[in-house]
C-alpha cells in the first residue's frame, strides 16, 4: 500500500462505490466498496500524516459521499461523483501525498 497514493484510493472508493451500486443494482454492495476504500485510505492517512489529518480527511470523505447526492440532482450522477472524487483526491494529495 505504501506505493499507492491515498488520493487514488479515496477517489477510487467514491467512483468505484457508485459504479458498483449502479451496475449491480445493489446499493449495499456499492457501500461495501465505498467503505473498504475509506478504511484503507484512513489507515494510510493516519500512518502518513497523523490522527488529525486522518480525521479531517475521513470527514471530508463522508461529506463528499453525502454531498454527491444533492449535487447529482443539479448536474447528473456521474458528473457529481466525478466532481466529489476529484475534490477528495485533491484534498488527500495536498494533505498527505505530496509529502515525501
Amino acid at each position: 500500500m505504501a506505493g499507492i497514493p491515498t488520493a487514488a484510493v479515496a477517489a477510487t472508493g467514491l467512483l468505484g462505490g457508485y459504479a458498483t451500486a449502479r451496475w449491480t443494482k445493489k446499493r449495499p454492495v456499492g457501500g461495501v466498496v465505498l467503505a473498504v476504500a475509506g478504511v484503507v485510505a484512513a489507515r494510510e492517512w493516519r500512518r502518513k500524516a497523523g490522527n488529525a489529518t486522518a480525521g479531517a480527511l475521513g470527514g471530508a470523505y463522508v461529506v463528499a459521499f453525502a454531498g454527491s447526492h444533492p449535487l447529482a440532482g443539479k448536474i447528473g450522477a456521474w458528473p457529481s461523483v466525478c466532481a466529489v472524487a476529484g475534490g477528495m483526491a485533491l484534498a488527500s494529495w495536498v494533505a498527505v501525498d505530496r509529502r515525501k
